[in-house]
């Protein structure tokens, strides 16, 4: 026989092993059948007065500290009902669900005791789950609550993330009774950094002494130990003096150490929130730039954006405490838009951990917008769709306790008046004007209404809210109008600005925006003698003593900017991280 034609020695034979990928997943569910059923149980555990019967050898493979209860010569291991101390029988049987199915449940209400027993048991897997919980859920209502759990508990992923949104919204958070809640530790922790988004050292201030005045019997004594975090060189002479006469300090022992504490803090830094500017944030569609711009500081930084990082831009706002939120769009065929947020500190986008909001599907239509609002601390998604014969207004909004988007009413106007439309908020309403009708969304109530229109202006180009008025001009700014939302009744303004000296205006359409508190707007001209390339935008500020507008010198290359809205948005912005032209 030849060689080749022999058989191969057994030894040869390599050796395998097989793995059952089906018996792998379904004997955890084997596991759990048994559990339902009651069966071959063999201990039970007491936590409470509620008797949990259980089986100790899955006890035992799921957790060291039954492990470790179970195998030693621990009372425990020969006891057939154990009685556990410092659990709560609700969240006991969550991790008892979590242990025989793998499956955990967490919510805001149930994280942090869901830890604690997690914590006690051993369960890494249950530990990690709450604390990217936390971390995820962080926000400026949570996150005083979820720092004193994770400084107490030593969970630095959630402390950092909720010092970071401390330091963002410190002035909000101050004025909460959450805050007054914290540690002398704590409260020295937080004061002590650099990223306070604060403009004035005495914001600082006030929060220690509403910290201390909590309990002002208990914690008057922690003054001295509190005042060397307050940066007294970034006050003013007569903030100084009011802070020394002030009653806390007069008393001792705060008055005898502030001489010593004003000598120490003379080379502090200045907080991150100090070194802002109020800015108006235009979007570039030709050249996908991020342009900043305060006319009146001479201030104009342009920032690149990366719509494959992010996705397509498709709505933005600013909140009322300073926050930047946008909603994108990722790949085209995709109809679910993200909700992003812009991180002022860190100069970065980041996912807010919101479920994205599926797009409205379109109808025949003409045209169409979306855009994106924050009332009273609520996200309202809108789409406002033009047909030949009548426009619709569709919205939803962000439920935060469910993460979901729930319908709003619709409203259904005229289109032969509607192409020009302005939709904007003001105090805790949304509005939608055109020229021949204005309504009003109450958010309490989910009710559009009736409101007077403008009439006279042909177009409604662009608009602002300013306090509890509106203002409006037309896509010619040949028109300038006031709403006064509370009276509902409309005024017309006289000024306009002077004509630079060249022959045309663009089509570009003209956009307001607010400015520390004034009106300005940005028009775009050309000369009919030069190239397109060559049209530049001016900027006026309109006042209202005078009745009249200022040209302010600036001027921008005119790119089609984008304004998201009906008008250009503002928000402070930290200058030390934006990078120039």
């Amino acid at each position: 026989m030849a060689a080749a034609d022999r058989e191969p020695h057994a030894s040869a034979v390599r050796p395998r092993s097989y793995q059952d990928e089906s018996y792998l997943h379904g004997f955890l569910g084997t596991v759990g059948d048994l559990q339902k059923a009651g069966v071959l149980q063999d201990v039970v555990l007491e936590v409470e007065g509620r008797r949990f019967p259980c089986h100790r050898l899955v006890l035992s493979a799921a957790s060291p500290y039954f492990r470790a209860m179970f195998t030693s010569d621990m009372a425990e291991s020969r006891q057939k009902t154990v009685v556990l101390q410092g659990l709560d029988a609700g969240n006991f049987g969550e991790i008892l669900s979590y242990i025989y199915s793998g499956t955990l449940h967490v919510s805001l209400d149930k994280v942090q005791p869901l830890y604690q027993a997690a914590d006690l048991l051993q369960l890494d897997y249950v530990r990690d789950t709450c604390s990217s919980y936390m971390a995820m859920n962080a926000d400026r209502s949570t996150c005083v609550d979820l720092y004193k759990f994770a400084d107490v508990f030593s969970v630095d992923s959630v402390l950092n993330r909720c010092l970071q949104w401390i330091c963002r919204s410190f002035t909000e958070v101050a004025s909460s009774e959450e805050f007054c809640s914290l540690s002398v530790n704590q409260l020295t922790e937080i004061i002590s950094h650099d990223e306070l988004d604060v403009k004035e050292e005495t914001t600082v201030w006030e929060a220690v002494v509403r910290w201390v005045q909590h309990s002002r019997e208990d914690r008057l004594h922690h003054l001295p130990s509190i005042l060397p975090h307050i940066r007294f060189n970034l006050l003013t002479p007569h903030n100084m003096v009011a802070i020394i006469d002030h009653p806390l300090v007069r008393e001792d022992p705060g008055r005898s150490v502030i001489r010593n504490v004003v000598k120490e803090t003379s080379n502090l830094k200045k907080r991150s929130g100090m070194d802002t500017l109020e800015m108006a944030l235009l979007f570039s569609i030709t050249t996908k730039e991020i342009h900043y711009m305060n006319p009146r500081e001479r201030k104009y930084i342009t920032c690149s954006y990366d719509p494959k990082e992010h996705g397509s831009i498709t709505a933005v706002t600013v909140t009322s405490d300073n926050n930047i939120y946008m909603l994108t769009s990722g790949l085209e065929e995709s109809d679910q838009l993200s909700l992003l947020q812009y991180n002022h500190v860190w100069n970065v986008w980041e996912n807010t951990g919101m479920s994205s909001v599926s797009k409205f599907l379109r109808r025949n239509s003409d045209t169409y917008e979306d855009h994106l609002r924050q009332v009273d601390k609520i996200f309202f998604y809108l789409n406002y769709e033009k047909g030949i014969a009548s426009a619709f207004v569709r919205m939803r909004k962000y439920n935060r306790h469910s993460d979901q988007w729930q319908e709003c009413a619709q409203l259904q106007i005229d289109g032969t008046s509607s192409y020009y439309c302005a939709k904007l908020s003001c105090r805790s309403q949304l509005y939608l004007l055109t020229s021949e009708e204005m309504h009003r969304y109450d958010p309490s109530q989910d009710r559009w209404c009736k409101r007077s229109p403008p009439r006279i202006i042909p177009e409604v180009g662009t608009a602002v809210a300013m306090r509890t008025e509106i203002f409006c001009t037309d896509m010619d700014f040949s028109q300038t109008m006031v709403y006064d939302t509370e009276s509902d009744c409309w005024q017309k303004l006289q000024g306009c600005p002077p004509t630079p000296d060249i022959t045309c205006v663009t089509d570009s359409c003209p956009s307001l925006f607010l400015l520390e508190n004034q009106l300005h707007i940005v028009l775009s001209f050309a000369d009919d003698m030069q190239k397109e390339e060559e049209d530049i935008s001016h900027v006026y500020m309109y006042d209202r003593a005078s009745n009249t507008w200022r040209d302010l010198k600036f001027t921008l290359p005119s790119k089609y900017y984008i304004a998201f809205g009906s008008h250009f948005l503002v928000a402070r912005m930290h200058l030390q991280y934006l990078k120039g032209p």
